[in-house]
């Protein structure tokens, strides 16, 4: 389960980015594929970037998207199920962070932690949007997924939005259940994250070194 997550990568570079959108455009139309969807990729130390999937679908994360574009991706995903044409132009400025807010006991292996939320309350912040269908007094399932809300900031550089996030997160209050906030404070303050040099083995690098 991802934690957190920001855009604009720093490992993709201006031209690979539009490199990249180019040939995806271009086999997309090949493919004949209508529809919203997210592809994935990977990329290696020396920068290089490797297809993983495609998910013909918008996911998680696509808010971070919509807060440097300034597009709808949810509405324009049923305009195109409506057989309307896609009429969008973009021009992403700024950076995103979003942070999965999810029930859970990160001390135990984030295991979930359903129960009723007795406090709820999230700051008010220029930048700051809160995605959630739960409110106070509400209860988490056991029966679904543990995430309580998604936290999304964005400012006009990276160290902007991390500060922020980390307000934000700061003067949240949940009471009722444990969740992963501690988890996102920390990362938000670590020296790797902050430099942006970190990797797909950074967090369990991280969770191992707080357990020492």
């Amino acid at each position: 389960q991802k934690l957190l997550e920001e855009t604009p990568s720093l490992l993709v570079s201006d031209e690979q980015r539009q490199q990249l959108q180019d040939t995806i455009s271009r086999v997309c139309v090949a493919l004949g594929y209508r529809g919203a969807g997210t592809v994935e990729m990977l990329g290696d130390a020396d920068g290089s970037l490797y297809f993983m999937e495609m998910n013909t679908r918008l996911q998680v994360e696509h808010t971070i998207t919509e807060e440097v574009t300034g597009v709808d991706l949810v509405e324009h995903q049923l305009r195109i199920a409506a057989n309307e044409p896609l009429s969008v132009a973009y021009n992403p400025c700024g950076h995103a962070i979003q942070c999965r807010i999810n029930a859970e006991d990160t001390t135990q292996n984030f295991r979930p932690q359903p129960g009723k939320i007795s406090t709820l309350r999230w700051p008010e912040l220029d930048g700051l949007r809160v995605d959630t269908h739960l409110v106070e007094g509400d209860a988490v399932s056991p029966h679904y997924d543990s995430m309580i809300a998604k936290v999304i900031v964005s400012a006009p550089t990276r160290q902007e939005a991390i500060t922020k996030m980390s307000t934000a997160l700061e003067n949240t209050t949940i009471e009722g259940v444990p969740t992963t906030i501690p988890v996102h404070q920390q990362v938000l303050n670590h020296p790797q994250f902050q430099t942006g040099h970190y990797d797909t083995n950074f967090l369990e690098a991280f969770l191992s070194s707080q357990v020492e």
